[in-house]
């Protein structure tokens, strides 16, 4: 099995803000993050897929097949947006990176087999550098 990780980029701005707590609770648990105006990121994605070398192609996965994937469930619908206001995943749940992460994660994963039809690739796994020093990893089964 060989992995294979795509690189992406986009900009979105969140306030990590829990309903369930109070202001100065917030502001205790998420520091600046907690500013009422919200706070941007750009927000470096990996996605790795894995699978067999393809014996036709040499390849794992088309590059331009997991890009348009990659646009259409991820960059378009996140980037320049307030995930707080503008993503409804995130409507009463605390969009931190994690929960990003996740949420990026389903995406793909839900359009992964219309767009893969073939058992190979598989998706494996969403890195997001949130920051130079803040970097979070989700896998699949």
């Amino acid at each position: 099995m060989i992995r294979v990780t795509r690189r992406y980029r986009f900009s979105a701005s969140h306030r990590l803000h829990a309903d369930a707590l109070t202001e100065s609770e917030n502001r205790k648990l998420y520091g600046k993050c907690n500013n009422p105006y919200g706070h941007g990121h750009n927000y470096e994605i990996e996605v790795s897929v894995r699978g067999p070398v393809d014996e036709r192609s040499g390849r794992v996965v088309d590059l331009r097949t997991l890009d348009q994937l990659v646009e259409r469930q991820v960059l378009r619908p996140f980037d320049h947006q307030n995930m707080n206001a503008d993503i409804a995943a995130f409507h009463g749940v605390v969009p931190t990176t994690e929960n990003l992460a996740g949420e990026i994660y389903r995406r793909l994963e839900a359009g992964w087999k219309s767009t893969f039809r073939a058992e190979w690739p598989r998706l494996e796994k969403i890195r997001i550098a949130e920051t130079q020093r803040n970097i979070f990893e989700i896998s699949g089964p």
